[in-house]
């Protein structure tokens, strides 16, 4: 079978020519995995695994422009024309001891290769020579078939890498595949296993599930396959939780997230997913039966929550710091029709607000539907960058350099007289640097009168 592949892509074109030279000494070389499949789907293939009968140490000598990533595996990634092909020597593989590596590889033939590989749509192999597809194991009819199908013993896949569940999550939700019978069994059995990787790997495999496609329907496999409650209990633990049917009539919480993750944009980034998953996690433990049911302060309960989620997955300090103040201020946007403007403008100016937007947006849409708030935002955005062409939050008229030049001496009181200024030209009271000079000098008079002084930032009069 021949298979139309891009041949303008850097991509495409360097595999080919890596498969050239393995040739040329006379070695069979294929190209494998992931690109046959996704080829055959009719995707553009981000990358090309090549894969060899040539031995690691031979790959290295045909090209001097290589990083040995696992030779003990047979793996070298080579460098051509700035594009990174992983080059791989068939191999087969012994018992896995932790659930991640083998205890022994030996270099072996293209179908004990295909045989040692997670799912059968995973072990394709494509000739570039001649142009012809080579299927060791069945995984072209279950691609036709829309079928994800463990190689083998599904329960011996599983066990030799644990990753392999949630990644089996990730491919049937991406390709809109059903899990084979036994692959599901043996997967839902398996399903504890998955604290066996380390936090870093789970944190990645999840990540790539929640910025792709359907990620409402990956969170329901995720429970369904029994992965939740190990990887994420904060969040199973949303399910059954009631809300008032006048502002949530989806359901209760886990079904509310399961539409706000469906609601977010194309590709969201790995902050905006995770922080949409865990945006309600407070409510199980805040809920409270009064007049209505309610969940007062459940942003910050939850923040506090994803704190403890970001660490347990070895998020990195800004990751973390944006899902946590996502989660935190996430009901803020109630009451920005009511923000004076100074408030609102720092509140539309903070770092990565669009993702602040974003969530909003998916929140509402997931529950009452009504984007109201969200409309305002985007108007007030726009309203202040025509005002001022350095956007929301313009830089400060006065620094404490200003103030030192005018007459006022360093120290306390300066920054109370910046934070006063500053206020009032959020507030549109002042425009330029020398109305906020004689501002300031008028209500902060460099020979201080006790009991006159007045502060527009804290609206009090010092004494």
């Amino acid at each position: 079978m021949r298979i139309e592949w891009d041949e303008h892509s850097p991509v495409v074109r360097s595999a080919r020519r890596i498969v050239e030279r393995l040739a040329q000494a006379d070695h069979a070389a294929l190209w494998v995995g992931g690109c046959v499949r996704d080829a055959l789907l009719g995707l553009a293939p981000g990358d090309i695994d090549v894969a060899t009968d040539a031995p690691p140490e031979v790959v290295q000598s045909l090209f001097p422009r290589h990083v040995a990533v696992g030779a003990q595996f047979g793996v070298i990634l080579v460098i051509d024309d700035d594009v990174e092909t992983e080059v791989a020597t068939f191999r087969s593989e012994g018992e896995y001891l932790d659930a991640r590596h083998p205890s022994r590889v030996r270099f072996s033939t293209p179908e004990e290769d295909a045989r040692r590989r997670d799912f059968t749509i995973n072990a394709l192999f494509y000739d570039p020579r001649r142009e012809c597809l080579l299927d060791h194991v069945g995984g072209r009819a279950d691609l036709e078939a829309r079928i994800l199908r463990a190689i083998g013993e599904p329960r011996e896949r599983f066990a030799e890498d644990a990753l392999r569940l949630l990644r089996a999550v990730r491919f049937a939700v991406r390709f809109e595949l059903e899990i084979e019978p036994r692959t599901f069994e043996a997967l839902r059995e398996a399903a504890p296993r998955i604290l066996k990787v380390s936090a870093e790997r789970i944190r990645d495999e999840l990540g790539r599930i929640f910025t792709g496609p359907r990620r409402g329907e990956a969170l329901r496999l995720l429970d369904r396959t029994g992965l939740l409650d190990p990887v994420l209990p904060e969040v199973a633990a949303l399910r059954g939780i009631p809300q008032p049917e006048e502002f949530h009539p989806e359901g209760d919480v886990f079904m509310h997230t399961v539409l706000a993750l469906d609601h977010l944009p194309a590709n969201p980034s790995a902050t905006l997913a995770f922080a949409t998953l865990l945006h309600d996690v407070g409510k199980p433990e805040t809920i409270v039966h009064a007049d209505r049911i309610r969940f007062d302060e459940h942003n910050v309960v939850g923040a506090e929550a994803a704190r403890r989620v970001c660490r347990r997955l070895k998020f990195s300090n800004a990751d973390r710091k944006q899902i946590v103040e996502l989660v935190d201020r996430h009901m803020d946007f109630m009451n920005v029709q009511k923000m004076r403007p100074a408030r609102l403008r720092r509140f539309l100016g903070m770092e990565g607000f669009d993702e602040h937007l974003e969530l909003h947006r998916a929140d509402c849409l997931a529950s009452h539907g009504n984007t109201e708030n969200y409309e305002f935002c985007k108007e007030k955005i726009a309203e202040f960058s025509r005002e001022d062409s350095e956007g929301v939050l313009p830089a400060p008229l006065l620094t404490g350099h200003d103030l030192i030049r005018a007459g006022y001496p360093p120290g306390p009181r300066m920054g109370k007289i910046l934070a006063a200024v500053r206020e009032a030209q959020l507030e549109g009271e002042i425009a330029s640097a020398d109305e906020a000079l004689r501002w300031a000098l008028e209500r902060y008079p460099l020979t201080e009168t006790p009991g006159t002084e007045d502060s527009s930032a804290t609206g009090f009069r010092t004494k």
